[in-house]
């Protein structure tokens, strides 16, 4: 990796200060990072809210199992812009094997199931190891930082639920007087649910990830730069780079 090319200033951290950063880096390359994201989510969030014709419950498992793999492509996005290089969706769609296809199992499995999964993606999608190399780095990236990143996760996670719940609440506020729905009805799919009403929830949550996700992978990719320079002294290097190219 080229650390002087990063237009992080790299310096040891606190992981949730390096969350901070990751945050900020998302503003940063929004741009580039909702373009791509939006492209890829907005398809595969309409065909897991169709599935409610299925279930009414299956919407919402069906993009809480799939966010993992979205998270490659917010991934591969934050990591160019790291460098200060945009991206644009031709340029996504030319390295859509490295990041769509890749790791599928892993990505739907011990991804989906893992609470700091934003600080530990960068190794499996990144750094190019075999599956059990990148276990062994996983480990040693995991040292420090595995308590921050669930922190971060959590935070995450109550945040989605809070954004998702006052999406739904809407429906509640813009009622006609007399018609205001049913608690029940609009979670559980009761009898007499309207089509309506079974696609608020699914709408919400789809909502809220498509909003809040590019800044937990953010988080995540920031924590795992801050380790990486704990482990390999990046911030002296690119101190003594820049002091050397003046």
């Amino acid at each position: 990796m080229q650390v002087d090319a990063l237009i992080v200033r790299l310096r040891p951290r606190a992981p949730l200060e390096a969350a901070d950063l990751g945050a900020r880096l998302c503003q940063q390359a929004a741009a580039s990072v909702y373009r791509c994201y939006g492209a890829t989510a907005l398809p595969l969030m309409a065909l897991c809210i169709a599935s409610f014709e299925i279930a009414h419950w299956l919407p919402g498992v069906a993009l809480w199992c799939c966010k993992p793999w979205l998270d490659r492509t917010i991934l591969f996005v934050l990591a160019r812009g790291a460098f200060g290089q945009p991206t644009t969706l031709g340029e996504l769609w030319d390295a859509q094997r490295q990041v769509w296809w890749q790791q599928l199992i892993l990505t739907f499995t011990l991804q989906r199931l893992s609470p700091w999964r934003a600080f530990t993606q960068p190794v499996y999608q990144l750094e190019g190891l075999s599956l059990l190399k990148a276990h062994r780095r996983v480990q040693q990236i995991r040292a420090a930082g595995s308590r921050g990143a669930t922190l971060v996760t959590s935070a995450f996670a109550t945040a989605e639920t809070c954004l998702t719940l006052s999406i739904i609440s809407l429906v509640f506020w813009f009622s006609p007087p007399g018609q205001t729905p049913d608690v029940g009805t609009l979670f559980t799919g009761g009898a007499g649910a309207s089509a309506f009403l079974l696609l608020v929830p699914p709408i919400a949550y789809a909502l809220a990830v498509l909003f809040l996700e590019p800044f937990y992978v953010a988080a995540g990719f920031a924590m795992y730069l801050n380790r990486r320079a704990e482990l390999e002294a990046w911030d002296i290097e690119q101190e003594l780079r820049r002091a050397f190219a003046s």
